[in-house]
């Protein structure tokens, strides 16, 4: 099922969160503890959605291009690991290996900090900055598993790019489309 995101109201603060990241040993790690210098990114993702799939790889390398800038990522999943053991911890752990992405991966057990955000799908995009007000949220760019356009990332390009050279962000943006969060 294709769902969009809920586009959260612009302005809003950072919903605090401190969740457990498999990858470390399952150390907590908090928002004030994994925020960027200049913006954060917080994605809800999941190991086995094709429209994660689809867009992990190009993530992973706008990581490497803005993280020395001061942008910070933190991905999380949310999702229902009894009804979908494909997205439990452990495989989260592979996911991150298996992709090679160095970007903070936190599990969100419990579903409220999918709720806290609004979150409805997988990847869902929520970009803050410095004083972590959200500036952007919606898609990374027009390309869909299918859809046969190129993953560019454009769209959270023009935002990292914006709130770097302080310019205001686009009026317009777009919902994030992805399979649902697989809530309880």
């Amino acid at each position: 099922m294709n769902t969009p995101s809920n586009m959260l109201a612009l302005g809003k603060k950072a919903p605090f969160f401190e969740l457990p990241n498999p990858s470390k040993s399952n150390e907590i790690q908090s928002l004030d503890d994994l925020k960027g210098e200049k913006g954060t990114l917080v994605i809800f993702i999941c190991n086995h959605c094709p429209f994660v799939l689809h867009v992990i790889d190009k993530l992973t390398e706008l990581y490497e291009d803005y993280n020395e800038a001061g942008i910070e990522f933190i991905a999380i999943n949310s999702n229902d690991v009894e009804k979908y053991p494909a997205d439990s911890p452990e495989k989260m752990i592979e996911f991150q290996i298996e992709r090679k992405f160095d970007f903070p991966y936190l599990y969100d057990e419990s579903q409220a900090i999918a709720k806290a955000y609004d979150a409805a799908c997988t990847p869902d995009f929520f970009f803050f900055d410095d004083k972590l007000d959200l500036i952007y949220r919606g898609q990374m760019d027009d390309s869909r598993p299918g859809n046969h356009k190129e993953v560019t990332g454009e769209d959270l390009i023009i935002a990292f790019e914006n709130l770097l050279i302080g310019e205001p962000q686009e009026e317009i943006q777009r919902p994030s489309m992805g399979c649902n969060i697989k809530w309880k």
